[in-house]
Formats: C-alpha cells, sequence, structure tokens
C-alpha cells in the first residue's frame, strides 16, 4: 500500500526541474540528430494555422477507464469513478508542419465538472509536473485537495505529449528497468564512469528504437501549445492554471507565448527558469541535504532512534560494495537507497518512514528503501513501470541543448559534494542524463518573459527539497515587471498548497476562485 501512495506522491511533484537531474537513484541518459527544422517565420505560421484547424474539434466525453500501466506503473488500477470523465484532444505532433492523419497526436484528458453551475468561472487545468507526471492519475488521487475549487471550477488535467496515455514514451522493458535503476550511479573510477555513459548512451538509443516518432515533439513548447489548444476546445476565453513543480516551467513558456490568453494562473514550488541543468542539479542537491538536515533536527524531537548524517553515508558506501536483501528477490543497492531517502523527502508525511526504512537497512531489512526507492522511478507494486522517468528524459533532453561529458561532469563534482555529502554525486552523474540522446535540445534556459499577462501568482517553500525557494524568486523576475504577486510558504516538503497550510491555501483559493492577488511578498508560515 505505501507504494501505491508513494507513487502518487511522486507524480506530483517529481525531481521537479527539468532544468534536470533525473531520479535521484539513477540519471537518466541522452547523441544529437534532428531533421531541419522549417524558418521561424513559416513555422509560427503553421503552428498559428494548426491551432486554429485543431480548435474546431468536438471533444467526447465519456466515463475514464481504468488508469494503464503506463500512468500509473500498474496492471490492476481501479477507474477514478462517477465523477470523472475522460476524452481525447488530437493535436499536431508538429506544430511547424501542416496536420495530416500522420502527423498528429492523442492527447488523454479527465476532468470532474464544477459543482455550482451556477458560479462556474471556467475550467482550472492542472499539471503535476515531472515532467513525465500523469495528470490523467494525479487528479484523482489528490480531487480532495480541490473540493472548494470545484464549486466554480470544471478541474481538468491531462497525460502531456510522450507521458502516459499520450504516447508514453517507452525505453527498456521491466526486468531491463530492475536492473537500470540498481546500477550505481556515483562512479568513482574510470571504469565506472564508462560504465555509467555506457549504461545511459544504450537506454538513449533503447528511447529512440521504441519511441523515435515522438522524441523531437515531447518539448515543453508543444507541451504549451497543447494547452492553448485544449483552452480553445473546452471553451475558455483565458487559460485558468495550476502548476506544479515542472507544471510552473511550463505555465512560464506558456505565458511568454500566450500572455493575452493568461487567467487567474498558480505556479506552487516552482522551477527557476534562469537555471541551467548544472546550476538546477546543484541547486537540488543543496535543496535535498537542507530537506534532510531539517528532518534529522526534526526527528530527534520526537523519536530516539534518528539516524545521522554520518550513519546514512555509511551505510550507503556499505550498499555499495554489498547490497541487502529487498523484497521479492531484488537487492537494495546504493542507488536505490539513496532514491528512497530522496523520495521520503518530498513531504514530512513519508518522514517518519525514511526513520524507520533506514533503522530496517541497517539491520539488513532493505523493503522499505526499496520501495520508496521504486515510488522514485515509477515502479508498481506488481513489478510494471509508469512511463515517469523515460517520459521526464525524453522531455527534458527536447528542452536542454546541453550535453555534458564525463571530463565536464568530474570538474563539477567537488561543488556538489560540499553541496552534499548524501546526494551530491548522485546529482552531479546525473547531468549524463542526456549524454548520447538523439534529439537536439531547444534552449539553454527557457524564456518565460509574459509582458501584458494577468497577475500570476508564484508561491514559493523555503524548505522545498526539489525546486528550491530561490526558484520562485527568479521566476517572479523573469516573467517580467508587474507580472508576478510572489507568496512564500515557511515550510517543508515540495510544494505548499497540498502541505496543509491554512493561510496558503486560504490566499490561493481566494486568489483562483474571485480575483483576490495576495499583498505584495506575503507570507505565510
Amino acid at each position: 500500500m505505501l507504494t501505491a501512495v508513494l507513487l502518487a506522491v511522486t507524480t506530483a511533484g517529481c525531481t521537479g526541474s527539468s532544468g534536470g537531474s533525473g531520479s535521484a537513484s539513477n540519471p537518466n541518459p541522452g547523441e544529437t540528430t534532428h531533421a531541419q527544422a522549417p524558418t521561424p517565420a513559416s513555422a509560427q505560421a503553421n503552428a498559428q494555422g494548426n491551432a486554429e484547424a485543431a480548435a474546431r474539434q468536438q471533444l467526447t466525453w465519456k466515463a475514464c477507464p481504468p488508469p494503464t500501466t503506463a500512468e500509473s506503473g500498474s496492471s490492476s488500477g481501479r477507474a477514478p469513478g462517477p465523477d470523472w470523465e475522460c476524452a481525447t484532444l488530437h493535436a499536431p505532433l508538429d506544430y511547424a508542419r501542416p496536420m495530416s492523419n500522420s502527423n498528429t497526436i492523442d492527447i488523454a484528458l479527465i476532468r470532474a465538472k464544477a459543482t455550482d453551475q451556477a458560479r462556474r468561472i471556467g475550467s482550472l487545468v492542472f499539471n503535476f509536473g515531472g515532467p513525465g507526471g500523469s495528470g490523467i492519475t494525479t487528479l484523482p488521487a489528490f480531487a480532495d485537495d480541490y473540493k472548494e475549487l470545484r464549486t466554480r471550477y470544471d478541474l481538468v488535467s491531462f497525460d502531456p505529449r510522450g507521458v502516459g496515455r499520450s504516447s508514453g514514451v517507452v525505453c527498456l522493458d521491466d526486468r531491463q528497468l530492475d536492473a537500470y535503476y540498481a546500477a550505481d550511479a556515483a562512479p568513482a573510477t574510470a571504469q565506472e564512469e564508462k560504465a555509467l555513459v555506457d549504461r545511459v548512451t544504450a537506454y538513449a538509443a533503447a528511447c529512440e528504437r521504441r519511441s523515435g516518432r515522438v522524441l523531437p515533439h515531447v518539448g515543453t513548447e508543444n507541451a504549451a501549445r497543447d494547452m492553448d489548444l485544449m483552452r480553445q476546445v473546452l471553451g475558455d476565453a483565458k487559460l485558468h492554471y495550476f502548476g506544479v513543480s515542472y507544471g510552473t516551467e511550463l505555465g512560464g513558456v506558456y505565458a511568454h507565448l500566450f500572455p493575452d490568453k493568461v487567467g487567474r494562473a498558480l505556479f506552487d514550488g516552482v522551477v527557476d527558469p534562469g537555471a541551467d541543468p548544472v546550476q538546477s542539479a546543484l541547486a537540488q542537491a543543496q535543496g535535498f541535504q537542507l530537506a534532510l538536515t531539517n528532518y534529522m533536527e526534526a526527528c530527534t524531537k520526537t523519536a530516539d532512534n534518528c539516524p545521522t548524517e554520518g550513519q546514512i553515508g555509511s551505510l550507503l558506501r556499505r550498499l555499495a560494495e554489498k547490497p541487502i536483501p529487498g523484497a521479492a528477490g531484488r537487492d537494495l543497492t546504493r542507488s536505490l537507497a539513496t532514491g528512497g531517502i530522496a523520495q521520503s523527502l518530498y513531504s514530512k508525511d513519508f518522514w517518519d518512514y525514511l526513520t524507520e526504512g533506514i533503522e530496517d537497512a541497517e539491520n539488513g531489512d532493505g523493503r522499505l528503501l526499496l520501495s520508496l526507492g521504486d515510488a522514485m522511478n515509477g515502479r508498481g507494486q506488481d513489478g510494471r513501470y509508469s512511463t515517469l522517468q523515460s517520459s521526464l528524459n525524453a522531455i527534458t533532453c527536447a528542452d536542454f541543448a546541453q550535453r555534458y561529458t564525463a571530463a565536464e561532469i568530474e570538474q563539477h563534482v567537488p561543488a556538489f559534494r560540499k553541496a552534499s555529502s548524501v546526494f551530491g554525486d548522485f546529482m552531479a552523474w546525473s547531468l549524463t542524463q542526456c549524454t548520447g540522446w538523439p534529439v537536439k535540445g531547444a534552449w539553454q534556459t527557457p524564456d518565460v518573459s509574459a509582458k501584458g499577462s494577468a497577475p500570476i501568482l508564484v508561491v514559493g517553500n523555503t524548505g522545498d527539497p526539489a525546486t528550491p525557494y530561490e526558484g520562485a524568486k527568479r521566476m517572479a523576475q523573469e516573467l517580467g515587471p508587474g507580472v508576478a504577486a510572489v507568496l512564500t510558504f515557511r515550510g517543508e516538503g515540495h510544494g505548499a498548497y497540498d502541505s496543509g497550510n491554512a493561510c496558503v491555501k486560504g490566499a490561493v483559493n481566494a486568489y483562483l476562485l474571485d480575483g483576490t492577488v495576495p499583498e505584495t511578498d506575503k507570507i505565510c508560515s
């Protein structure tokens, strides 16, 4: 049961930045080939024409089927219930080329209609991050948190292109993924570095073999265009939006492309749009280290079996030499344990599991940390994987142009170790994520400038491990003068709205439901 709950949390806000670290337990890879793109002017004209043609479609809403393995990592999931209905949006695969039967991609949608139709504002579109998280499974799982918003909004989410039911990217089979995520991702010798690079390069080649048709088209700009198409087909004059983690980057790119179409938009758990992959991964190493420190300090106030940082480091070194039994014939390795520790820092609700998991592992029982690590990687209880991490890789590498060699990464390792003794090496070597990737990246960092946009509420959490608080300030700055209102939450975990803090929820609901923008630099604690 723990794994199922953790998968929902993971999907709601994966490692957070498409600036790129992939899973903390194993980096996902990345070579670069790409068809020649049309000129910007012709591409823009084709994009507009495609959107206008696609906007004339009518959605057919019907009862939702059970989630697929690609979405949930399970082959036994249940349909979300009678309040929910699903539809398929037909979008151009390549907005730069005219639509045809061979140039479309289906985007899976889900919604629950507003309960007070007389006061309905419109649709509120959610993206829960990753990149790679399935909105089809996540929104129903967290629906109780959004009951008040549902009074006046249809709650809508989707599997972005390349995710889950929307042509989810597949690279390796389940057995191969078990081996891939268990392998050590923090090399200490030249031989180990070569083995890591060989693994990620082979992974990239497998992604091209199995999902090559969609890989050039799963970037964030295309996903933003899908959202504007969604807005039109849903019948909304403006896009009302709730973006979490990577969803804030997607929202920022949307605001840049369509500033006059921004309605009420919330960015929660904010990605730093000005950070390149090295800066992003380093900030995450610092963020997870801060969260780990806060966890250890809080633990000592309530328990007497709390681990120290030294004990955790010693445990991980022992696991690198000799894994311990986990479950179903699988071992807990250093990579899986590191991912499990990181996973538990996404929410204070899982701190007790972390204490128990480390204590169990010290006694030779790796089951709990393995379950936590599996959740980070999108593995269900029946051994099936969702597309969570493969989609994260594909979207990140379609977005970011940087490709790092082992020699370049070696130069950064000391700074990462200084940032975190537990996570530093893993976060540094996650920069191999796009090494060997078969598609060129679109940018160095995304442009989120949004002159003319309606006010956007940006919420930053000072204790956020995955998207450190500084990202909220940078997002507000990059959106441009007069666009962002910043709300600070002095808390723990990833994001703020779902933390249970009444101050945050009250301010956000007042904004989304009534249009009341919080006072400048409001603080909740």
